[in-house]
């Protein structure tokens, strides 16, 4: 069974103006706009960070983009994602699982409504070695993290 085509939310490296963003997206996305992961937090990774399901699941935002691909690239896309985030389905080596979250569009309290993206969330091992001994990224906005 293939994965549904749903966008993808970014939160770090592939995010505009970010290392990756060219690298990955450039010339196959439809849309690009601001959108919000609620119920998450973000740690500082080693160059890069991770999204955490908040351990109450409220209260906490991951900042990012909503990234629609253009259909003749998406299976394309998500193949060359999956690699760049060392995701394999059931794999226990992965250091994030891609999930599928709702998130929230725009970037402030007045969003459009919820969509459901694909998200890569830290791996379960990881994200529980980043809850006791992770660098929190306060706010929750990789490109504020400096």
């Amino acid at each position: 069974m293939s994965a549904p085509e749903l966008p993808f939310f970014v939160y770090g490296t592939l995010r505009p103006g970010e290392v990756n963003h060219d690298l990955f997206l450039r010339g196959r996305t439809l849309r690009e706009e601001p959108a919000r992961l609620p119920g998450a937090l973000l740690y500082d990774g080693p160059g890069y960070p991770y999204a955490v399901e908040a351990p109450d699941g409220t209260g906490a935002t991951v900042a990012g983009e909503l990234v629609t691909a253009r259909p003749e690239a998406y299976a394309r896309l998500l193949a060359e994602l999956d690699r760049l985030e060392e995701y394999a389905p059931g794999d226990p080596r992965n250091l994030y699982e891609r999930v599928e979250c709702e998130v929230l569009r725009g970037g402030g309290p007045a969003s459009e409504g919820p969509v459901r993206a694909w998200t890569y969330l830290a791996a379960p091992v990881v994200a529980a070695r980043l809850r006791t001994r992770g660098k929190l990224i306060e706010g929750g906005d990789w490109l504020t993290r400096r």
